[in-house]
């Protein structure tokens, strides 16, 4: 089993530009010819899960089977709560300023530095639904039936899109399903593996 650190994650830091959901790709590569890995089975979460996301698409002979989990990159439903917060966001940073508006950011983008925030604003606005339909690989969805950060209608909507992929709602998990749920989580995924 491998776990890469990509850039800018775990202990794999000092990211000297901003990535691109294709540099990160290009990373993902490396590592898998570093490591003599071909066409391997990938368990992806929420970040990770966009970046196998675009990767499929663009070749789908890189992975063999696609566990996407919490898996982000589609576009989210619009929202009159968050129309209003862009609006005022807007507003107020004219009169007051970008930095004195902190709590109109997530806890994620507060706690990264300069470099890789650009690179999650580069990220966060390439929205993947185009992909779906040319990813060929067996693909298992999995979410929680309580996930905030990537909610349930999106894996609706990855499973809608990918061709024959199976889908998995986990009842009482959140985004990190496989924390919340392990013995469940764990079942599902190696018998899709394996199978």
């Amino acid at each position: 089993m491998f776990a890469p650190d990509l850039k800018g994650f775990g202990k794999n830091t000092g990211m000297s530009y901003p990535y691109s959901l294709d540099d990160y790709i290009a990373e993902v590569r490396e590592y898998m010819y570093k490591n003599g890995l071909e066409r391997p089975n990938v368990v992806a979460h929420s970040f990770g899960g966009r970046i196998a996301i675009k990767a499929a698409y663009s070749d789908p002979f890189l992975f063999s089977r696609l566990v996407l989990c919490g898996a982000a990159g589609l576009k989210p439903r619009k929202s009159l709560k968050k129309a209003f917060k862009k609006f005022a966001f807007g507003a107020l940073k004219r009169v007051v300023g970008r930095e004195k508006l902190k709590r109109f950011y997530s806890p994620d983008y507060l706690a990264i530095d300069s470099v890789m925030r650009e690179s999650f604003k580069l990220i966060v606005g390439e929205y993947l639904d185009y992909a779906l339909c040319g990813i060929k690989n067996p693909t298992l969805i999995v979410f929680g039936e309580n996930d905030r950060e990537t909610p349930v209608y999106m894996a609706r909507r990855l499973h809608a899109g990918i061709k024959d992929s199976k889908l998995l709602i986990i009842e009482g998990a959140g985004h990190f399903s496989f924390i919340d749920k392990p013995f469940k989580f764990n079942t599902e995924v190696k018998e899709f593996l394996l199978s």
